[in-house]
């Protein structure tokens, strides 16, 4: 551990700016989500990019396509976190590893709820599909990484949500493209995904720093 303080989960300088963007991508994935409830084919806008259904990727992309998605499966997605809560153990302390765990672990699990409630399926009714759970996973995992690299670095409110959105759109981008040309969702879920993770992270921070704070603060109230 080096001198510097450990960071806070979510930095002060980007507190009003990811509350708003949570919002946001809260009332998009409802959004979308009552629009393609019980749908079972591609809306207009799902076309628009490819045929959702089929499985398009081809050589030389195919193999690219198909480690994307290992990363969003049980190993891959454990193999992770598990290194994601090591580091932060050996650098950045005990509530970055909390918070590694809580941001993704809330992350999924609220698209995994998500699925079950909206019911739009794709390749048979087994095969729910809104939101994507494997762009939401990786994309919480980007924003908790780059909101502890914020934090950690002490970057300014321009310089931090420039981090923040741009690692979420890499993750999002490239899981997303992934599951698109693989035919496992539909690029609306996709998106419904992406904005799960935009949604619950923010929140999941705040609620995180809320909890070590008051924990330690009554640490400190007892030694008194």
């Amino acid at each position: 551990m080096t001198g510097r303080p450990a960071p806070t989960a979510l930095p002060r300088t980007l507190r009003a700016w990811l509350g708003l963007v949570a919002v946001l991508a809260a009332l998009v994935v409802v959004a979308l989500g009552v629009l393609y409830a019980g749908h079972s084919e591609p809306g207009t806008v799902d076309r628009w990019f490819v045929d959702p259904t089929a499985d398009s990727v081809r050589p030389p992309w195919r193999r690219p396509a198909l480690a994307t998605d290992f990363l969003g499966e049980p190993a891959g997605s454990a193999t992770l976190v598990v290194a994601a809560v090591a580091g932060c153990l050996l650098w950045l302390g005990r509530r970055a590893a909390v918070f590694v765990v809580a941001g993704v672990g809330l992350t999924v699990v609220t698209a995994t709820l998500l699925k079950s409630l909206v019911g739009r399926t794709i390749h048979g009714a087994d095969n729910l599909s809104y939101p994507s759970g494997h762009t939401a996973f990786l994309t919480a995992l980007a924003l908790v990484a780059a909101l502890l690299a914020t934090g950690r670095l002490g970057l300014g409110r321009t310089a931090g949500a420039s981090l923040v959105l741009g690692a979420a759109l890499v993750a999002g981008a490239a899981m997303g493209w992934a599951q698109v040309a693989l035919g496992a969702h539909y690029p609306t879920d996709v998106l419904g995904g992406w904005c799960t993770a935009l949604a619950v992270v923010p929140s999941t921070a705040w609620l995180v720093d809320r909890l070590v704070d008051c924990r330690a603060d009554a640490g400190r109230s007892e030694r008194r």
